[in-house]
């Protein structure tokens, strides 16, 4: 993750990141050891330290997107390490928990299969898989910029489709976010990459995305739980 405006991790998170953090079953999360795919600057390992695990390991495609996560996390349970989505760093059956947000729409054009295959073979058997990605309604859509420069958004159906071809059980769905959310994100790509700041109006945004989230319905995100149920 292009770590522009040198973001440091904080246990103060708002929106979709707080959403994604409690998406987490603690079942999942305690005594386990875990994988975040597309770490970026250590957010969720920062949040994950308050929580009983046995490790957890952040992958980053380069070592320059690892700097920020590496230079603010000190713990002998975090450790970081250079790897992809579709080329994941590690053996067979390591981890019993997979976490990867907003990152799937990010890697090679049709290469999401690969991933999941990826993704299926460093899990455990019965291991969690959570992911988020960009919900494809025609509003998200519509008012990200960054689609029409490629920026991918997904539908349950295509996620449930690849997600049982590559030996995983969909145990839980939610679609969630709505005006405020989408409106943040235009908010952050015009703050980050014209003027090189954090988004305008900050706080009033937090605010009206807490209240979005916590709806646990709309527009903008899909959030997925699965289960391995068959190896690949």
């Amino acid at each position: 993750m292009n770590n522009i405006i040198k973001e440091k991790p904080s246990d103060i998170l708002h929106g979709r990141t707080l959403f994604s953090i409690n998406f987490i079953n603690d079942q999942d999360i305690i005594n386990k050891n875990i994988l975040d795919i597309g770490c970026g600057y250590g957010w969720l390992e920062f949040n994950m330290l308050r929580k009983c695990f046995s490790g957890i390991t952040g992958i980053e495609i380069s070592e320059k997107d690892l700097k920020t996560a590496k230079d603010c996390i000190r713990s002998d349970k975090v450790f970081f390490k250079i790897g992809s989505a579709i080329d994941i760093p590690f053996g067979n059956n390591r981890f019993d928990t997979v976490v990867s947000f907003e990152v799937i729409e990010h890697i090679p054009k049709n290469t999401e299969k690969q991933m999941f295959k990826e993704v299926n073979r460093v899990l455990i058997d019965n291991g969690y898989f959570y992911l988020s990605t960009p919900y494809n309604s025609l509003f998200s859509i519509m008012f990200d910029p960054a689609w029409y420069f490629g920026h991918r958004h997904y539908s349950t159906k295509f996620i449930k489709k690849i997600a049982g071809e590559n030996g995983f059980e969909v145990k839980e769905i939610i679609n969630n976010g709505g005006f405020w959310t989408i409106f943040g994100a235009i908010n952050m790509y015009i703050a980050k990459w014209i003027f090189r700041r954090k988004p305008f109006f900050d706080n009033f945004m937090n605010i009206m995305a807490d209240k979005e989230y916590s709806k646990k319905s709309g527009v903008a995100n899909i959030f997925i739980k699965m289960k391995k149920v068959k190896k690949f």
